[in-house]
């Protein structure tokens, strides 16, 4: 088919047909995927689209080369057809790379990003476990005070700017069917620019809070908190600009990059759940209520940092705990999670039925 139409097709002709073939079988995978899962019956919100023509002036060029379409010489990027390209080298390539993907972002930029086996850079043991607790007011709270991280706010800083060139877009923008103006151009691209800045910003502060997480810390239990509910609540504009998903996207990939172990823990019931005990309250408690004071136990801490001590009770991390359970109940009886263990008075894990959510309390 692609033979065909680069016969017909004079500038088809001319380019490379590397990354041509390779946007065919991208085209192909992608409908592939619609298909199926039209097939399968998937609700609407749930199914992969089916890909979709671009305009010339709304698609971002992208090409992408297979080993056998390009070559790196003497620190250069030589690509299919002749083209020499001199890159900025952000660091070092640890392996030779199976291919490559030229792109041009919303900005204008050029970036070539190349596809490398994962190496794993070990890092000494430090005997040191953490939890970590995802919120809007304080993007992450941990069982560290020295490694909480508060709410950056670049998005908040830029958003007077950034209302300025969106403003100027609203009076520039073309009426349907015509050209943009370059007015037009210049303001979409400051707006971009600036989006840009601030998703570096906070790409930044990720990854140096996450750097500095890994160091100190074998194992991390995180919450596995899925922030997508939050734009739909009245928090949806400091929510995004905690940038939560991010964060935690840079924390388990600079664990993975230094061999460290991440628990994934569901959020289910953390805020309720008491740290020492395993008690947990009978109503849910409102945002508003900032400290956490249980009522079986006495304990009382701020809120947050229950919740992530809670996570290294789930993940089995918590130093008071025994072969990696919770600790012995108190007498009487205590509500816990199903399916953890609880740690034998003579040691050992205890084991119980997963099917049963509470113990009873015997009556007086």
């Amino acid at each position: 088919m692609l033979t065909e139409a680069r016969a017909r097709t004079p500038w088809l002709r001319e380019g490379a047909c590397v990354p041509q073939q390779q946007v065919v079988r991208d085209f192909g995978k992608s409908r592939a995927k619609a298909l199926r899962d039209i097939k399968a019956g998937l609700p609407i919100r749930q199914r992969a689209g089916m890909p979709k023509c671009k305009r010339k002036r709304e698609a971002l060029p992208t090409l992408e080369y297979t080993r056998r379409g390009f070559r790196l010489k003497a620190g250069r990027l030589h690509l299919a057809g002749g083209i020499v390209v001199r890159p900025v080298w952000s660091r070092e390539l640890p392996k030779t790379p199976s291919s490559v993907r030229v792109y041009r972002d919303a900005v204008g930029h050029w970036w070539a990003s190349f596809v490398v086996p994962a190496v794993i850079e070990q890092l000494p043991a430090t005997g040191r476990v953490i939890g970590i607790d995802w919120g809007v007011g304080q993007t992450a709270t941990t069982t560290s005070d020295d490694h909480d991280l508060p709410h950056p706010q670049h998005g908040r800083t830029a958003a007077q700017k950034l209302a300025r060139y969106q403003r100027m877009m609203a009076r520039r923008k073309p009426k349907r069917g015509q050209a943009a103006s370059n007015g037009y151009r210049e303001a979409k691209r400051h707006a971009a620019k600036l989006h840009k800045k601030i998703a570096r910003q906070r790409q930044d502060t990720a990854r140096k809070w996450a750097k500095k997480v890994v160091r100190g810390h074998d194992a991390l239990a995180v919450e596995d908190f899925r922030p997508k509910f939050l734009a739909k609540s009245t928090m949806a504009r400091k929510a995004a600009d905690a940038a939560i998903g991010a964060t935690k996207a840079a924390l388990v990939e600079m664990a993975r990059k230094h061999g460290r172990m991440v628990h994934l823990v569901h959020p289910a019931h953390t805020t309720m759940d008491c740290a020492d005990c395993g008690a947990r309250t009978k109503h849910a408690l409102p945002l508003s209520e900032r400290t956490y004071m249980c009522t079986a136990c006495g304990v009382s801490r701020p809120r947050d940092k229950n919740s992530a001590r809670v996570m290294l009770v789930r993940a089995g991390l918590d130093p008071a705990g025994a072969d990696r359970a919770r600790p012995a109940p108190p007498p009487g009886g205590r509500r816990r999670e199903p399916g953890i263990p609880l740690a034998s008075p003579g040691g050992g894990v205890k084991p119980t039925d997963r099917r049963r959510a509470w113990r009873p309390v015997p009556r007086p």
